[in-house]
């Protein structure tokens, strides 16, 4: 293995690969370093791999919007056939429930109204088209599952939703990771596994490469954090956390799954849903199952994470909290006896809102606070780092004067400045798994 490279990619998520692939397609020859065995095997691997565009800004809908065109030509776009398979998107539509805390969905319509995505504003009546045995009830605000008041109605009626039919799922997060690294190694790309690394090397006031837990060093000018639940570490590595006015924490996070009702083939004819008013989330999953996660309710407890790679992996009353909740929304959904799921960390930064940035260490740069709403925007994500990257080595001063990156499909700017590690908090932001 070659002891110099021009980047170094800390991360070997869906995001790291990406950032990787566009590197090695402007001539830098990159180098992935993960931890574990494989290309997706963290944080990525336990993503529900949702693609939507119901973000609480427009900056965040634009860039789910430029990612679902990649999605869509994907293997297009990679130029390779994974020899493993190829992960494919599977269109379900969403169903968004309106509420007091999405303000009744009106910056959403905005945002996709100027961005030409095109969907359908429903009464309530109107919802169980989309949703089998629903119960239109309003139980918001939110309660937790010990509180006296659990799963009574708070109103007859929810306000309505937006069904948009631009919408789905992937089919492997795992394996589009392994699609993109396997793209990314046709063209030149380095990547390695079951390797730590200890600490960022610094020459001259930049970067200078990284220095690996067995002691040996790697060389490159320019690093990328994409460690996901780890990047904090990394950042304090890097001596620059301190300095950074946005900061990102790991989160523990469950994710249910529970049988159909009977009668329903959720995996064949299931959508997604977002539904702020019993804070949850669901899509279909595999063996006819409700996917079901949590829209982050402020009456529900933080699992903050103080060591990434030592926390208690089992569910807890989330789960059961979660499951109650889809129940008083579509009926007959029963709680399992046995529970079954997924359990892994989130990477939140302070506003839930992800940072693509420089760093105030020269040659160091961010694509961290990635939270669990930023798997579908990877590779649109991997472009925009890899052209700021690149503008930024040759000069600009991305904090100065902040880089507008040119979205292909969309066929317009985005200021990347938004996504900026020295922002005020973001107070449209949904403060949750929305983004």
């Amino acid at each position: 293995m070659k002891n110099k490279y021009d980047a170094i990619i800390i991360g070997s998520g869906v995001i790291g690969c990406c950032i990787a692939f566009e590197l090695t397609k402007l001539g830098y020859k990159t180098l992935n370093v993960d931890k574990l065995a494989d290309a997706g095997m963290g944080s990525t691997s336990g993503s529900c791999a949702v693609i939507r565009f119901h973000y609480s800004t427009t900056e965040g809908v634009a860039l789910a919007r430029e990612g679902y065109f990649y999605w869509l030509d994907w293997p297009k776009y990679l130029e390779v056939r994974d020899p493993d398979g190829m992960a494919r998107y599977l269109n379900t539509g969403a169903l968004v429930f309106k509420t007091p805390i999405n303000k009744n969905l009106k910056r959403v319509k905005a945002a996709l109204d100027e961005l030409g995505v095109g969907y359908l504003d429903l009464q309530p009546e109107e919802i169980e088209r989309y949703l089998p045995n629903v119960n239109l009830a309003s139980y918001y605000p939110q309660k937790w599952v010990d509180d006296p008041q659990f799963g009574e109605p708070t109103a007859e009626t929810i306000p309505g939703a937006l069904w948009i039919p631009e919408s789905g799922y992937i089919s492997d997060p795992k394996l589009s990771t392994h699609n993109v690294m396997i793209a990314a190694r046709a063209k030149g790309a380095s990547f390695l596994y079951n390797t730590e690394v200890a600490d960022i090397l610094q020459k001259q006031e930049r970067t200078a490469g990284v220095k690996l837990a067995d002691g040996s060093e790697i060389e490159a000018p320019v690093v990328v954090n994409v460690a996901g639940p780890h990047s904090y570490l990394i950042n304090q590595m890097a001596g620059i956390e301190d300095l950074m006015k946005i900061k990102t924490r790991p989160m523990k996070q469950e994710v249910a799954h529970v049988p159909a009702p009977e009668g329903i083939d959720w995996e064949r004819d299931g959508v997604i849903t977002s539904d702020g008013d019993i804070g949850c989330y669901s899509r279909p999953e595999v063996g006819n199952n409700f996917l079901i996660g949590s829209e982050d309710p402020e009456c529900d407890p933080r699992l903050w994470v103080d060591n990434p790679d030592n926390y208690d992996t089992n569910f807890t009353d989330q789960f059961k909290c979660m499951v109650m909740r889809e129940g008083m929304r579509v009926k007959d959904l029963a709680i399992p006896n046995q529970y079954q799921g997924v359990v892994d960390l989130y990477d939140c930064s302070d506003d839930w809102l992800p940072i693509y940035d420089k760093s105030d260490l020269p040659g160091f740069y961010l694509a961290i606070g990635t939270s669990g709403n930023q798997y579908k925007n990877a590779p649109v994500a991997g472009a925009m780092m890899a052209e700021l990257i690149d503008t930024c080595e040759k000069g600009l001063d991305h904090d100065a004067d902040p880089f507008q990156f040119y979205m292909k499909y969309m066929r317009r700017h985005l200021n990347v400045g938004f996504f900026s590690r020295n922002r005020e908090i973001n107070t449209d932001s949904s403060f949750s798994v929305i983004g």
